[in-house]
């Protein structure tokens, strides 16, 4: 198992600089991670910088909170993608999954998966927020919706990935679709016992840590 090929190599901290997405992405290609991981702004500079690498430029929708509109989403989509994003990490409106409001869910995530011309799209369910039954409604919404991956968290909440949540999103979403830890993986072990779990990917600051331990 080479571990850099499951890293979302990342950066969405309010303090990030040209300096720091460059270092982000020089990084990137030196330990051949799967992905950066960039805010919307810098998917742009961060894609002409991956031009001719494996490297694939993901970006966050609807961060962190997945409280702004349907609208809102698919436009930060199209341009994501036009500014050369070849993943989508988008956030479930959680409000509303926990009004139980299903149909804007899963048709939120629709338009989402419509709006990003074939690249994957990873929901984001910010499982610290959720229930167990929440949590399964909202992998199988994600599911029905299109998309490629589910992930455990944005980083930015009250709690990180889980071996258990992990595991729970692999059984809900079966074979079919990834499954992205994100949010305290931070060291080899963590992130070999998420992959264990289920984890394809993993959402994390620490890869070159990982990597080099």
């Amino acid at each position: 198992m080479k571990l850099n090929n499951f890293i979302d190599h990342t950066f969405l901290k309010a303090t990030g600089t040209k300096d720091v997405i460059k270092n982000l992405c020089e990084e990137a290609k030196q330990y051949k991670f799967k992905a950066v991981c960039v805010n919307p702004m810098w998917v742009k500079y961060a894609s002409e910088l991956l031009n001719n690498t494996d490297v694939e430029v993901a970006t966050v929708i609807g961060f962190p909170l997945g409280a702004t509109t349907t609208a809102a989403k698919v436009a930060e989509t199209k341009q994501a993608i036009a500014d050369g994003a070849t993943e989508i990490d988008v956030v479930l409106s959680i409000g509303k999954l926990l009004d139980g409001d299903f149909d804007h869910v899963k048709q939120d995530l629709t338009e989402v998966v419509k709006a990003s011309a074939s690249y994957p799209v990873k929901v984001i369910i910010e499982a610290a927020l959720l229930n167990k039954d929440q949590k399964i409604k909202a992998c199988e919404l994600s599911k029905e919706a299109g998309a490629a991956y589910v992930k455990t968290s944005t980083g930015f909440s009250t709690g990180g990935a889980t071996v258990e949540d992990v595991a729970l999103m692999r059984k809900v979403v079966g074979a079919s679709l990834g499954v992205k830890a994100s949010g305290g993986v931070r060291n080899v072990e963590q992130a070999k016992q998420m992959i264990k779990a289920g984890a394809t990917r993993i959402g994390t600051s620490s890869g070159i840590k990982m990597v080099t331990e």
